[in-house]
């Protein structure tokens, strides 16, 4: 099993994002509860929130599952039904949870919680191993960009401890890692409900010699999500424009926030889609100018000369600028429950620009068991395929594998401005590949 063991350097070293997925009931809430109740990460009014809680719906012992479980209705239903972020920090390190909702409608929020994620952590109850729904949550977290997991086999005591029940988790993960192709995983055993493996280890599993839910979540490299926006992929700096800002006296800057690489004073860029060339003049934020903007960081960009740059443009290093297209292949997980089909037309968000765009063609559906794709002419909900969509004007994009911002949009209903899909520029892609197709050979996105 390839051990996740040094910590990655660079940027964002000390803090890891991760999220919680896997199937409803499998006990995501109660392992993230007991995380941070065992770290003592909680105030005294909060734990007396969970005990009142837990005493209004009859529960003998406090339900751990209502630290994260924010929501009324969550809490009465004994669900997650939206992403619930919370924040720690160890000795060794800081942490961004992402609690993700597992049933089955909610799996838009749970794509939203690990679009962000430097690694998944799986919960899988050891009773009914690993559930389709746990499989297409983990599929989306790898077409997502997150290729390291840590799975818990949850609820351990259920089974008393069998060594060969956790055997048989560790088996189908295993099997679905390879097929993932992650670039590191492990499994741990875990009661989340005693605490067993969590935070403090236990003689409940005496075979067991790994490390808890908490040492893996100290060891594993993080920094991901910022490579993710290409800051370790040779790519050139991104500035979506997000505003336009007036000066007194004249002139304008351009305000967004920087990612694909450093953007630096004196630096050539091009405006996309328009393709006109510039050179950086100035960088301000809220402390002071700077000579060069790292990753991650809001900036507002003064530039040479008189452009009309407006919201939803793109600033791009002229060494590395992304493709300018109007009609390209995607791969999206549809949230709707009206079928997506050929001809249908929707709202891209792309960075900051929204445009109108008509589906093409749908070209496949990837099948979460066997990670291929099978021929389709529609997408149901919770479906992951791939299609072809054109755009009423040119998007600046980038491969989702190179670039998870400029690589990513959403679909809108134009009806209803409910989002009905998260979408991915380029065909289905794991953290070894493109994921094999049934379907013929599918043509390359042709520019603008």
């Amino acid at each position: 099993m390839p051990p996740p063991a040094d910590e990655a350097a660079g940027f964002g070293m000390d803090l890891l994002r991760f999220a919680a997925v896997g199937s409803v009931d499998d006990g995501k809430s109660t392992l993230i509860g007991r995380l941070l109740y065992d770290t003592r990460q909680l105030f005294d009014d909060q734990v007396a929130a969970v005990e009142a809680a837990s005493a209004r719906r009859g529960i003998g012992e406090v339900d751990l599952s209502f630290i994260t479980d924010g929501l009324r209705a969550e809490r009465e239903q004994g669900i997650t039904i939206d992403v619930a972020y919370r924040y720690a920090a160890t000795p060794h390190r800081k942490f961004v949870i992402a609690d993700c909702p597992g049933h089955v409608q909610y799996t838009r929020n749970m794509a939203t919680g690990a679009s962000t994620a430097d690694l998944a952590l799986v919960v899988v109850d050891v009773v009914n191993g690993l559930r389709e729904q746990t499989r297409r949550h983990a599929c989306i977290a790898a077409l997502l960009g997150v290729s390291e997991f840590i799975v818990c086999a949850n609820k351990m005591d259920l089974v008393s401890w069998d060594e060969d029940a956790y055997r048989a988790v560790a088996d189908e993960v295993e099997t679905l890692a390879d097929r993932l192709e992650l670039s590191s995983w492990r499994v741990v055993p875990v009661s989340a409900l005693h605490g067993d493996y969590v935070v403090e280890r236990s003689d409940a599993a005496p075979w067991y010699e790994g490390p808890t839910v908490l040492e893996a979540l100290e060891q594993a490299p993080a920094g991901a999500w910022a490579s993710g926006h290409g800051t370790d992929l040779g790519g050139g700096a991104r500035l979506p424009v997000q505003w336009v800002l007036r000066r007194p006296g004249g002139g304008r800057s351009y305000a967004g926030m920087v990612n694909g690489g450093m953007l630096r004073t004196g630096e050539e860029v091009v405006v996309l889609p328009e393709g006109w060339r510039t050179t950086v003049t100035g960088i301000e934020t809220y402390d002071g100018p700077l000579d060069e903007a790292p990753v991650g960081i809001s900036v507002s960009v003064d530039l040479a000369g008189d452009l009309d740059v407006s919201r939803g443009d793109l600033l791009a290093a002229a060494t590395d600028p992304p493709s300018v297209m109007k009609v390209f292949l995607a791969t999206v997980c549809w949230f709707s429950d009206r079928p997506l089909r050929s001809g249908d037309r929707l709202r891209v968000k792309h960075t900051t620009r929204t445009t109108p765009a008509r589906v093409t063609s749908v070209r496949g559906r990837l099948d979460v068991n066997r990670l291929e794709l099978d021929p389709a002419d529609e997408l149901a909900n919770n479906d992951i395929g791939t299609v072809e969509l054109t755009t009423a004007v040119p998007l600046a994009v980038d491969p989702y594998r190179h670039d998870r911002i400029t690589g990513s949009f959403v679909l809108v209903d134009e009806g209803t401005n409910a989002t009905v899909a998260a979408g991915m520029v380029g065909e289905p892609h794991l953290a070894g590949g493109t994921v094999g197709a049934a379907t013929a050979p599918k043509p390359a996105a042709r520019p603008a």
